[in-house]
């Protein structure tokens, strides 16, 4: 039992999370590894939601607004740590919510699919087609999901796929703690921070937005802007650990 007054409680019950759900086959062992290398980020951040990260966040809420057909797109990591954050974002930007794995089997279609509507997740499960320009099994997708989105919210990514969304003219949202990843340099909107600050931010501003400011916020976003503050962030991260 993680007591709450660790000063390291949120890290520690994302790591247990991870764990178990590792043991029940809902997320993979690469999923583990991946996971440990955005921690090393967010260390650099001070485990927090900065400025820069908290602008992100409020254009990612202003794109999903805007979109004709939006999706967010869910792995077993994300599941494993947001599935009770999924809905209440679902909720405010009207998204329909797709699984899409790397590492797909039908069993671990079927264990996240029901995590996630065990949380109220209202998950679509059309017939999955090889419709995205991939040699692995991410390019299998929903024709009316994915596949037609404009705007495609896609935590803890991976590169080929962001790349692939991009070249098919999506608008392609991201959460990355590592901003130097390919991922986060190939999206259209990067955010660096741990993906359950992150969500409920989103779904805040998908609360309070008005039109008008969404679709100015939409237009003028520069993502090497985001990146740029990132880096600037973990440098001074790294400048007060090393003083």
């Amino acid at each position: 039992m993680i007591p709450p007054d660790h000063p390291r409680y949120r890290s520690l019950l994302a790591r247990e999370k991870l764990a178990r759900y590792t043991a029940e086959g809902v997320v993979s062992l690469e999923g583990l590894a991946a996971h440990g290398r955005g921690e090393a980020f967010d260390y650099l951040l001070g485990e927090k939601t900065t400025e820069s990260a908290l602008l992100a966040e409020k254009t990612a809420a202003a794109l999903l607004l805007c979109a004709k057909r939006p999706v967010i797109s869910v792995n077993g990591n994300t599941a494993a740590l947001a599935a009770d954050l999924i809905p209440a974002l679902q909720e405010k930007s009207h998204a329909r919510v797709e699984v899409n794995l790397f590492h797909r089997t039908d069993e671990r279609m079927e264990k996240i699919t029901r995590l996630l509507r065990e949380q109220g997740v209202r998950v679509q499960e059309d017939v999955a087609e090889r419709l995205l320009p991939l040699s692995h099994d991410r390019a299998f997708c929903q024709r009316e999901g994915i596949f037609s989105a404009d705007v495609v919210l896609v935590p803890l990514e991976d590169g080929d796929r962001c790349q692939a969304l991009r070249g098919m003219g999506k608008t392609v949202i991201t959460i990355d703690l590592n901003p130097l990843s390919r991922t986060a340099r190939s999206a259209s909107l990067t955010i660096v921070d741990e993906l359950t600050r992150a969500m409920p931010h989103i779904t805040t501003f998908c609360s309070i937005l008005a039109r008008e400011e969404s679709e100015t916020l939409a237009r003028t976003f520069s993502n090497d802007t985001f990146l740029a503050g990132a880096l600037e962030e973990m440098k001074r991260g790294l400048s007060h650990a090393l003083d």
